[in-house]
């Protein structure tokens, strides 16, 4: 698959999360000192040295390899990838780092919500040596060559969560900041729309308004999403706030002791058809195809809720 054009020497590579296109994404920045943003799983390693391979690019010409925060799906072959790219320095959030020179509790976290599945999902992971680790702060720069990229602490997903400011490209490398933009290509429909991702164990919809309300001030006009491709800086963050609350809401109705993951799913489902359609859209008859998040999301809205009702 080749890598996708994304204008001012940026080029996203598809890295097939789950063997589905259209879902997850890398960013390669071609500047004075290539740098690549998110790694994906250990399973989509090949795929990625394959886009650089298409971009004219080896691992050892990669200077630095960003991740936004380190869950599975972004990070969890930065290990492989450090190790492949001899010259490159790893930056990541400072709650962060020490998941990425140490990962055995990250896989552990993992391991308790992805079971035995683990494996086939995300392959292995690798630890970083430190020295090779470099933690931006808020507010923190780098630059790369003709631009300088700056760092955003970033919580409501996950409380290890930066996002990057690119003002060559007029964007904002988001991770899962601002949701997930559901493409075509991923689900088959004729429409595109963006939701929160809920996912254990951060998810906090105060954080996510603190968050948005932060970026909102920001000078750029697209969002990066990893979770896949470009959208309006002011869609993302309407439809990633609406999202959060509706969602923390739905949790706060249907919620009681003991509750299973598969009557949350259930609602979640219902309500993302019903409010699809509010919207106008017509959503495809599998709405199952969406489980790959609604599973997670389901556990993570479990999670907040029992905390949030303990405190």
């Amino acid at each position: 698959m080749k890598p996708i054009e994304m204008g001012h020497d940026v080029w996203m590579i598809d890295l097939m999360e789950q063997d589905r296109p259209c879902r997850s994404g890398a960013y390669v920045i071609l500047d004075e000192q290539p740098t690549v943003i998110e790694t994906g799983s250990a399973r989509s390693h090949a795929l990625l040295i394959e886009g650089l391979k298409e971009l004219g690019l080896g691992p050892e010409d990669i200077r630095y390899v960003i991740v936004t925060h380190v869950h599975l799906d972004h990070a969890g072959g930065a290990g492989h990838m450090m190790q492949a790219a001899k010259h490159a320095t790893l930056v990541v959030h400072p709650r962060g780092a020490r998941h990425m020179v140490d990962p055995s509790r990250l896989w552990e976290g993992a391991r308790a919500v992805y079971g035995d599945k683990l494996e086939a999902y995300f392959g292995s992971i690798l630890p970083v040596p430190e020295s090779r680790v470099l933690v931006r702060e808020h507010g923190e720069t780098l630059n790369i060559g003709r631009r300088t990229l700056t760092f955003y602490d970033s919580p409501g997903h996950a409380k290890h969560h930066f996002t990057i400011l690119d003002p060559v490209s007029d964007a904002l490398y988001a991770g899962d900041a601002l949701g997930i933009r559901y493409r075509t290509c991923f689900t088959g429909w004729d429409f595109e729309w963006v939701l929160p991702s809920t996912s254990p164990v951060d998810f906090d919809p105060a954080a996510v308004h603190r968050t948005a309300e932060m970026l909102a001030q920001l000078p750029f006009r697209w969002v990066y999403h990893t979770h896949f491709g470009r959208s309006p800086k002011e869609e993302a963050i309407r439809d990633t706030v609406r999202g959060a609350d509706a969602f923390a809401d739905l949790i706060g109705r249907i919620f009681h002791p003991g509750i299973r993951p598969e009557t949350v799913m259930d609602a979640l489902r219902a309500w993302i058809r019903d409010d699809l359609i509010r919207q106008g859209h017509r959503p495809g008859d599998d709405i199952e195809v969406l489980d790959i998040d609604v599973v997670l999301d389901a556990l993570g809205l479990i999670h907040y809720e029992q905390r949030r009702r303990q405190a």
